[in-house]
């Protein structure tokens, strides 16, 4: 395949997914039992897909590694979910919400996939409303809007700092209801090991039973990929440990296209580092940027005092903090887009203004007294107190950012003993999202026919940086309201195939490869751990193909990755044995994956040529530090095919994007 097809829709831009559903082919109802499904990953996406399906008659087999769908990743989101309905009668509209998404991915994501996403956003809310989602209202019992980063009208709904907690149990709770009609068959701590491709199509999966061992092999009329994305490539994410991005490479090397690897976001919000034995990041919500403001010393003396705990926060008088993002983005302040806020945060810390006590002293202050103060002031007038203590004020704003945030904030305070009513946040940018994945065309589906890929796992509806509060709208509009129409399409020439047997040489082939992987790294008589390597590419990554990317440093980040690997392949040592629950052997297999993954990143990073969203090479910067595109070079997809073991010799395939609906513009948050 030298050229990719899309396959948009003819048309009007504002008549493509309606005109496309009109001229679907459909299975009829009652031939959707004659059709089974394989969902793999039951977060937002896989679990909202698999329940539709379900609802539908389908046969769905529904797989994740987890105890539980409950425990997907999905449930870490926090601040809130995007929706066109303009609730606030601030402006919103379905054309706003695809003008701000495609302008916040700097211009490099699907104008027809962007549309429909922002076409369909007000259905998923009624959806969860009815599923009984308790999002936050006003005072007089309507559902509520918060503002978010890259946008000027407020349109995300939320539940306190738990919404993809509460989404995913009312998407579980719908998931339950098919199991229990049988129509979901559950199989939980299952991973999956491969695809099973017959006469081209995608026709089952490998899987390990991460209990007892056991290799089972499924069949489907279609696979379903809704794994998540690729963030733990750089060991220290925001991701939950286990998020891995074995499913998406599988089905890459047998055939599946991984595009804009090199689109990673880093998230402005997060715990700083505190030492180098840590294994994860925390996030503190984007939602909080709503109420607080970041600022650090505006003389170095001043945060270095702070680093060696000689001053505080409350030391440093307003008129000597440097509110930077309100300096350098009057017009969005404190609520630009992740990539622009990270890279600020990186500025500010490079020139020596950090304030936190760790080995880089990097981290900023997220402030709240001046929003308690000012809600404080709000509540006083309401209630006629006409001339409020200043403790009566601070009781009063206090409680207004406990029933927004309070989660949130014992959440920060059990994790770093400090009261953040009383004292500022300590934040920085981290490892948090991925926008590159699996190619898909308009339909979800991959360049393997019968494989779709959905939510984050695709290269998915956000260009090169993803706006605040998108991914759970991305998530649940393809499970929800996007694919059970596409695969529709797919399978209705699969009515009258039958049942598909996994006795077939496709199968015997796809089981004895996982076999023989898993026999080689119990077997392997190596010397160090599993993780020993991870940490070792995650620096990689982080120093070199992490916030700032430059071309030297990203061609030593390919040698030395592939040195990595070399050296993991030869000295992983995975104890235990195969046939019991063994989390090793589990973490060498993604391991694995990703020294691959993470080869292929740094390679896309060089070859693109520009800076665009969270993609920033220092080499391409305007004079005063923004990211500069290169439309006339790079306004595509890059779509890298498998060519076998050396990653080097990966083929990139174009798919040009062309916006006929939108000016395509410098980004202005100024």
């Amino acid at each position: 395949m030298s050229t990719l097809d899309s396959r948009i829709p003819a048309g009007p831009l504002q008549n493509k997914w309606k005109d496309h559903k009109d001229h679907m082919n459909l299975v009829a109802p009652n031939n959707r039992d004659k059709i089974d499904v394989i969902v793999v990953g039951t977060g937002l996406a896989g679990g909202s897909a698999a329940a539709t399906l379900a609802e539908q008659g389908y046969n769905v087999k529904a797989f994740c590694y987890q105890d539980s769908p409950r425990r997907a990743h999905s449930i870490a989101a926090q601040g809130g979910i995007n929706a066109a309905k303009n609730y606030q009668g601030d402006g919103d509209s379905v054309y706003r919400l695809f003008y701000d998404t495609i302008k916040g991915g700097d211009y490099r994501a699907r104008e027809a996939n962007v549309y429909r996403l922002a076409e369909v956003s007000g259905n998923i809310i009624d959806q969860c409303v009815s599923q009984g989602v308790p999002f936050g209202r006003d005072y007089g019992g309507q559902l509520d809007n918060r503002s978010f980063g890259g946008v000027q009208v407020k349109r995300t709904f939320y539940a306190k700092g738990q919404t993809g907690q509460q989404l995913l149990l009312g998407c579980y709770a719908a998931m339950s209801r098919q199991i229990g009609k049988g129509r979901i068959k559950m199989y939980n701590r299952h991973e999956m090991m491969d695809i099973v491709i017959v006469d081209g199509k995608a026709r089952g999966v490998i899987v390990r039973n991460l209990v007892t061992g056991e290799i089972e092999r499924h069949s489907a009329h279609a696979v379903v990929i809704a794994s998540g994305g690729y963030g733990n490539v750089y060991f220290l994410s925001t991701n939950a440990m286990g998020s891995n991005a074995s499913a998406a490479w599988k089905i890459h090397k047998k055939g599946a296209f991984f595009a804009n690897p090199c689109f990673v976001q880093i998230h402005p919000t997060c715990i700083p580092v505190h030492g180098k034995q840590q294994s994860k990041l925390t996030l503190m919500s984007e939602s909080l940027r709503n109420s607080g403001r970041i600022w650090v010393p505006k003389k170095i003396e001043d945060a270095v005092a702070i680093r060696e705990g000689k001053k505080k926060a409350k030391d440093i008088p307003e008129e000597e903090r440097d509110y930077y993002l309100e300096r350098r983005y009057p017009a969005f302040g404190n609520l630009v887009p992740r990539d622009v806020a990270s890279r600020a945060a990186k500025e500010r810390c490079d020139a020596g203004f950090g304030i936190e006590n760790n080995d880089t002293h990097e981290g900023v202050f997220l402030d709240f007294s001046t929003e308690i103060v000012k809600k404080g002031k709000e509540a006083a007038l309401e209630q006629n107190i006409h001339h409020p203590s200043e403790q009566q004020i601070y009781d009063l704003g206090k409680a207004w950012i406990e029933e927004k945030y309070g989660n949130l904030f014992q959440m920060y305070e059990k994790i770093t003993a400090d009261n953040p009513y009383e004292t500022p946040m300590k934040i920085y940018p981290a490892v948090h999202y991925t926008m590159g994945g699996v190619w898909v065309d308009y339909d979800l589906m991959s360049t393997i026919p019968g494989c779709f890929v959905i939510g984050e796992a695709n290269f998915s509806d956000h260009g090169a940086n993803r706006l605040g509060a998108s991914a759970l709208m991305q998530g649940l509009a393809d499970g929800y309201f996007v694919l059970p129409y596409t695969i529709a399409n797919y399978l209705s020439s699969d009515i009258r195939t039958g049942a598909l047997s996994t006795e077939t040489p496709e199968f015997d082939q796809a089981e004895k490869d996982v076999q023989d992987r898993i026999s080689f790294f119990l077997n392997n008589k190596g010397t160090h751990s599993v993780d020993y390597f991870h940490k070792k590419l995650g620096e990689v990554m982080w120093n070199k193909v992490g916030m700032a990317r430059n071309a030297e440093g990203l061609k030593e980040a390919i040698k030395q990755i592939e040195e990595i690997r070399n050296d993991f392949w030869k000295n992983v040592k995975v104890p235990g044995d195969a046939n019991e629950m063994n989390p090793e052997l589990e973490k060498a297999g993604r391991v694995a994956d990703f020294l691959e993954l993470g080869q292929l990143m740094a390679i896309d990073a060089l070859n693109r040529n520009e800076s665009c969203g969270g993609h920033f090479r220092e080499e391409y910067a305007t004079p005063d530090g923004e990211a500069k595109r290169d439309d006339e070079n790079y306004k595509y997809v890059a779509a890298w095919e498998y060519k076998g073991r050396d990653i080097n010799e990966e083929v990139m395939h174009k798919e040009e994007l062309i916006y006929e609906n939108i000016e395509v513009k410098t980004r202005s948050y100024k």
